[in-house]
C-alpha cells in the first residue's frame, strides 16, 4: 500500500463506523461489527465490518463470508460508488474526511494534472468524485418537492454545489446541482448526467438547458439498487424515482433519454423487465424496441404506463395512492407481493 492510501486508510479507521454509516447505509451495527449485504451496499449480512481495533485486527478492516474477499475502508468507497481510480477513491476519502486535495494546493509538486478533455468519462468521474451525498442538501430538498422522499440505495446520486454550467455563447456559470453516475454492468462510471438546481432547490435552475450529460452513455444508466432476476428502466431520473416511491426494493435503472431507454445492455441474471416509458412518441417507440430485444434473449418484458404524462407526474397531480393503484394492476402477481409498498 502506498503512502497516501495507508495515511488514508488510517484516517478512515478511526471514523469505521461514521465511514460505514455513510457508504454502507443498508446495513448496521451488531457488536463491534457492521454488517451489510457487499461492498456495493446490498442489504445482507455477509460482510462484516470492524468497527473497533482487537486482538483479531484493526477497525475498518472487512471481510465478506460469501465470497471470501476482504479489504479496507477505501475498498469500500470504491465499490460502494463503482470507482475504478485510485485518484477518485482517494479524492472521496480526503472529501470524506475533510482534508484538502494535493492536486489543489498552488504549493505541491503534483499540482500540475493534465485537465480531462470535456465531456470525457475521466471528466465524469471527476465530478462524481468531487461530489458528495444528497442528504441534507438542496437535491434532496428539490426531490421532496416533487413527492420523492425515499432515497435510501442512491449512492448513483451526489450533490455538487458548484458545478459549471456554459450557456451557448456565455461566459461559464456555476450552480448547483443534482449529479448521476452513469454506469455499466459492472459497475463502472462511464459518464454523469448532470440536473442544475435553483439555489433553493424549489426548482430546477433558470438556464437554458437545465439537464445534461457526458461521457459514454449508450448501454448504460444511472442505477438505483442492484438488480437480480427483475428490475425496471426508463427515461428520467425523477420519473423512476418516483415508481420507487411504490416499489421501494425493485432495482431500478434511469437510461436519462428515450433512445438510450431503447439500447441498455440487460444484466446478465435479469428474468423479468419492466419497461417505464414516457407517453409522448418518443417513448412509445422505445417501448416497442426493448420489447423486442428482451424477448428476443428471452427475457419477459412488462411495460409500465403512468394515468398522466410520466409517472413524477402522476405521483404530483394524483398522489401516491393512486400512483400505486396504478402500478399495481400492470405488475406480476408474484412481483406484487414482492415489492409494492403497502404503506403511504
Amino acid at each position: 500500500m502506498s503512502g497516501i492510501a495507508h495515511d488514508l486508510s488510517r484516517r478512515l479507521a478511526d471514523r469505521a463506523e461514521a465511514v460505514c454509516r455513510h457508504y454502507l447505509s443498508n446495513g448496521r451495527r451488531v457488536g463491534r461489527y457492521w454488517l451489510v449485504g457487499d461492498i456495493r451496499n446490498t442489504p445482507g449480512r455477509s460482510l462484516f465490518v470492524r468497527l473497533q481495533a482487537s486482538p483479531k485486527g484493526p477497525a475498518g478492516k472487512w471481510t465478506d463470508a460469501a465470497t471470501g474477499e476482504h479489504g479496507d475502508l477505501l475498498d469500500i468507497i470504491r465499490g460502494s460508488l463503482g470507482l475504478t481510480d485510485f485518484a477518485d477513491v482517494a479524492a472521496e476519502a480526503r472529501t470524506f474526511l475533510n482534508l484538502p486535495h494535493p492536486e489543489l494546493d498552488p504549493t505541491s509538486p503534483r499540482r500540475r494534472v493534465i485537465p480531462a478533455p470535456s465531456g470525457h468519462v475521466e471528466a465524469a468521474r471527476r465530478l462524481f468524485a468531487m461530489s458528495g451525498p444528497i442528504v441534507g442538501t438542496i437535491a434532496e430538498t428539490y426531490l421532496g418537492r416533487r413527492g420523492i422522499t425515499l432515497l435510501h440505495g442512491t449512492g448513483n446520486l451526489r450533490f455538487h454545489p458548484r458545478c459549471y454550467y456554459k450557456p451557448d455563447g456565455g461566459p461559464t456559470e456555476t450552480w448547483p446541482a443534482m449529479i448521476a453516475a452513469v454506469t455499466d454492468l459492472t459497475g463502472r462510471i462511464t459518464g454523469v448526467h448532470r440536473t442544475w438546481l435553483a439555489p433553493d432547490g424549489t426548482d430546477k435552475a433558470p438556464v437554458d438547458t437545465p439537464r445534461k450529460a457526458m461521457g459514454d452513455l449508450l448501454g448504460s444508466t444511472v442505477r438505483i439498487g442492484v438488480p437480480d432476476s427483475v428490475m425496471a428502466a426508463g427515461e428520467g431520473i425523477e420519473t423512476m424515482l418516483s415508481l420507487r416511491q411504490v416499489l421501494p426494493d425493485m432495482a431500478i435503472a434511469p437510461a436519462l433519454s428515450a433512445a438510450h431507454l431503447a439500447a441498455i445492455l440487460f444484466p446478465p441474471a435479469l428474468r423479468r423487465l419492466y419497461i417505464v416509458h414516457d407517453k409522448d412518441p418518443a417513448g412509445d417507440s422505445a417501448r416497442d424496441t426493448l420489447l423486442e430485444r428482451a424477448n428476443a434473449e428471452g427475457i419477459e418484458a412488462i411495460p409500465l404506463s403512468p394515468a398522466l404524462g410520466d409517472f413524477n407526474e402522476d405521483l404530483q397531480r394524483l398522489g401516491i395512492h393512486a400512483l400505486r393503484t396504478g402500478v399495481r394492476v400492470q405488475l406480476a402477481p408474484e412481483d406484487v407481493a414482492r415489492f409494492l409498498s403497502l404503506t403511504p
